[in-house]
């Protein structure tokens, strides 16, 4: 069984390696089921979590992202919806953690606190219930996670620095996208 593990994945990587990437959609199959998240901090606590204005609480979302995702990965059109991958049962627990017990629709969305369209992971690190109000909410964090994700698409900085923006200093791009 292992062996033909082995012989699939040296051909995959063959093919990935062989196949120029505009043209390689094996390569977004691959991403799918390959990326490792890596833990930007400590997850100290899973439960009485306490949403912090705008900002999720950090002892229980630090932040998390795909270890081995690159620019070129993320700036491919439709990323994110090959990685996405949180299942009610998932935003169940992070709403609990939070102590959320009930909620109308509109007034939180499980967010990943690093976007995946910034190589955010589904890790259970990286989410939060992001409420909509008061103003900046969710709305407004979109913007800034789609300017930074064009800056980096752009070359102007680079993936590692939108991740740290976004985690750190979100709230002030977004005073100045006003």
């Amino acid at each position: 069984m292992y062996k033909k593990m082995i012989v699939g994945l040296l051909v995959i990587t063959a093919i990935y390696f062989l196949i120029p990437k505009q043209q390689n959609s094996l390569h977004n199959v691959t991403q799918k089921i390959a990326p490792t998240p890596a833990v930007l901090g400590v997850q100290t606590k899973t439960s009485n979590c306490l949403i912090n204005g705008a900002m999720p609480d950090k002892e229980c979302t630090p932040g998390s992202v795909f270890s081995s995702v690159t620019k070129d990965e993320i700036c491919v059109s439709g990323y994110s919806k090959t990685v996405r991958n949180v299942p009610e049962s998932e935003k169940r627990m992070v709403y609990e953690e939070y102590g959320i017990g009930s909620h109308t629709t509109g007034e939180y969305e499980v967010d990943h606190y690093i976007s995946l369209e910034l190589g955010g992971s589904n890790d259970l690190a990286n989410l939060w219930p992001e409420p909509a109000e008061p103003i900046p909410g969710f709305h407004e964090k979109d913007k800034v996670e789609n300017y930074l994700h064009q800056q980096v698409c752009g070359g102007i900085i680079s993936l590692q620095q939108a991740q740290t923006e976004i985690m750190t200093n979100w709230l002030q791009i977004y005073q100045q996208l006003k």
